[in-house]
């Protein structure tokens, strides 16, 4: 009982990842990402492949997924510069579309929709049955460092440019802001903790598959963002848990 129970809350923990990426691109730089599972799915698949592929050590594996992840933030924002609002929305999600389509056409590298399997946990082997309750630890750590650069990064002038820029970026550009930087950044920034994310998902289930990431998860994500608040970091955290219920 103890083990299902760890293994839930390693998963609220996965989500309020993915909330705190979400809180970041939406709630503090105002555009909306309906592509988070595709920045999902590229960690998830990053750090699968560099440990089993690869065969590089697992925190390597995690940072690969974070850089991947973060980097692909960059472009989505290049390619989106002048887009806004809906606009926005529906090319990130065509961007997840495209991830997922990828991951199941590219059998060599992905394996298809029969995913990647064997994905190593870290210490799984020595830790037993008390892996879950170990990963839950993991998990919940990473989530309160993320949290806690997402809120120091939200009280610095960093984040009230981004506040600025999600009320009126035109104005926001008058007053001598780089706004096209700036949302490089919050997507880059944004990217990079579903990245983590992902790769939490990936090391913790040893299996990953195109049909995980999926738009569902984007809504689960955009749920517990506005069930927490989507303007606050502490918001995605209780949001997460409160899906996860």
């Amino acid at each position: 009982m103890l083990s299902y129970i760890a293994f839930i809350a390693t998963i609220a923990g996965v989500y309020a990842m993915l909330a705190l990426s979400l809180t970041v691109v939406w709630g503090q730089a105002g555009m909306v990402n309906l592509g988070l599972a595709g920045f999902f799915a590229l960690g998830a698949y990053a750090s699968a492949l560099a440990t089993t592929t690869a065969r590089l050590p697992i925190a390597l594996g995690m940072l690969i997924a974070v850089g991947v992840a973060a980097v692909a933030g960059v472009v989505v924002t290049r390619v989106t510069r002048s887009m806004r609002g809906d606009y926005l929305a529906i090319v990130s999600l065509g961007f997840a579309e495209m991830v997922r389509l990828a991951a199941i056409n590219e059998t060599r590298a992905t394996r298809g929709s029969d995913g990647v399997s064997g994905i190593p946990g870290p210490l799984k082997a020595q830790l037993g049955e008390h892996f879950n309750l170990a990963y839950l630890v993991l998990t919940w750590g990473m989530v309160a460092v993320a949290t806690w650069v997402v809120s120091r990064l939200d009280d610095a002038p960093f984040g009230r440019v981004l506040r600025a820029i999600r009320d009126d970026d035109a104005v926001a550009g008058a007053a001598g802001k780089p706004v096209l930087r700036f949302k490089v950044q919050a997507f880059a920034i944004a990217g990079a903790l579903a990245g983590a994310g992902g790769a939490l998902y990936a090391h913790f289930t040893s299996f990953i598959a195109p049909d995980v990431f999926t738009p569902l998860i984007t809504i689960y994500i955009f749920l517990a963002a506005t069930a927490g608040g989507h303007t606050r970091p502490a918001g995605a955290l209780l949001g997460a848990v409160l899906v996860i219920a």
